[in-house]
């Protein structure tokens, strides 16, 4: 495996249960969309330090430009997780289980998802090197 993949995946991963975990005390005095995307901001805030210092180092991009980059991938990051946790929270009705373990299980499958579409945005997008100037050809 890559190890600008492996990387991305353990710290994606820590950003990703910090999303996560910090959902439930959010939970128990805002609505369920509402504490996921606030879930969402606080594990993105955590990721936007730990790609640009350990996964994706070599940027020549400034610390101004990545920011803005980061969050409009992490905006379009954030639609996708936010919409699908609540379409699977919705499809797992049908389900007796508690409503705390459906958006649970329908958060934490919309993470994974918007992972994936995070590594690629981020690594073509955010953090990526400066196209050359055609000074330099």
């Amino acid at each position: 495996m890559d190890n600008q993949v492996f990387r991305f995946l353990l710290l994606g991963g820590f950003a990703a249960a910090v999303n996560w975990v910090v959902r439930f005390p959010l939970s128990l005095f805002l609505p369920f969309e509402w504490a996921v995307f606030f879930a969402y901001l606080i594990g993105m805030s955590v990721g936007f330090v730990l790609y640009r210092t350990y996964v994706f180092p070599g940027s020549t991009r400034s610390t101004r430009e990545q920011l803005f980059y980061f969050l409009v991938v992490n905006a379009a990051g954030a639609v996708i997780v936010t919409g699908l946790a609540a379409l699977l929270v919705a499809g797992l009705t049908p389900f007796s289980w508690p409503l705390f373990i459906r958006e649970g299980l329908g958060h934490g499958i919309a993470i994974g998802v918007g992972a994936v579409f995070n590594f690629f945005g981020h690594r073509i997008v955010t953090f990526a090197a400066k196209p050359a100037s055609g000074r330099d050809r």
